[in-house]
């Protein structure tokens, strides 16, 4: 298990390099103008996506360490996590400043009166507390119990923004259909694993 651990640790630089890279690559293809007629909005998109898929990463993750051969992987949900937050600031910064130019009385109106931007604003402000409390200290601070029940709010900001997806794509729904029903499926996987498997043991 300890060697597991160790290999694991090991992959972590890879993973958060390789995860970090297409903002990195957006964001240039933004500032040189090769992100096609409507820049803002496409940065946004793929932001906000990629957001959704990193979310969903660190859910299966979460079940996979749930199995005995995979337990050690749990060590990298905690980073994958953060990378998954750092995509909702940039999906949501870029609405903010480049999308509206810091129009709060505009945006707080957009949030209230259009349903999928209140179903992701809904989503970030569930995540804050989780990236907020992604350390150690906390778990000590708040305790194991305390700490679980805060970062189960993944699932609801999970389930918010594969809707919010699904709401904004006009055309073809198919790709976010999918992510609400891997999304619901790990859902219940986990229902079933805290609240229904411990009374059929009994």
């Amino acid at each position: 298990m300890i060697f597991l651990t160790k290999h694991y640790q090991g992959f972590k630089p890879i993973i958060l390099l390789a995860l970090i890279a297409p903002s990195l690559f957006w964001i240039f293809q933004f500032f040189n103008g090769k992100l096609g007629v409507n820049p803002i909005e496409n940065l946004m998109d793929k932001m906000g996506l990629m957001a959704l898929r990193v979310i969903i990463l660190t859910l299966i993750i979460s079940m996979l360490a749930d199995i005995k051969s995979f337990k050690s992987i749990v060590i990298l949900r905690r980073m994958i996590g953060l990378i998954a937050f750092y995509y909702v600031c940039l999906h949501f910064l870029t609405y903010i400043i480049l999308d509206h130019f810091f129009d709060i009385k505009f945006i707080l109106k957009d949030i209230a009166k259009r349903p999928f931007i209140t179903f992701g604003f809904i989503s970030f402000i569930c995540l804050m507390p989780l990236a907020i409390t992604s350390n150690k200290f906390s778990i000590k601070k708040l305790g194991y119990k305390i700490w679980k029940r805060i970062h189960f709010l993944i699932y609801p900001a999970a389930i918010l923004s594969s809707l919010h997806f699904y709401m904004l794509v006009r055309a073809n729904k198919t790709e976010p259909f999918i992510y609400i029903m891997i999304v619901c499926c790990l859902l219940l996987y986990r229902i079933f694993k805290r609240i229904i498997f411990p009374y059929l043991v009994r």
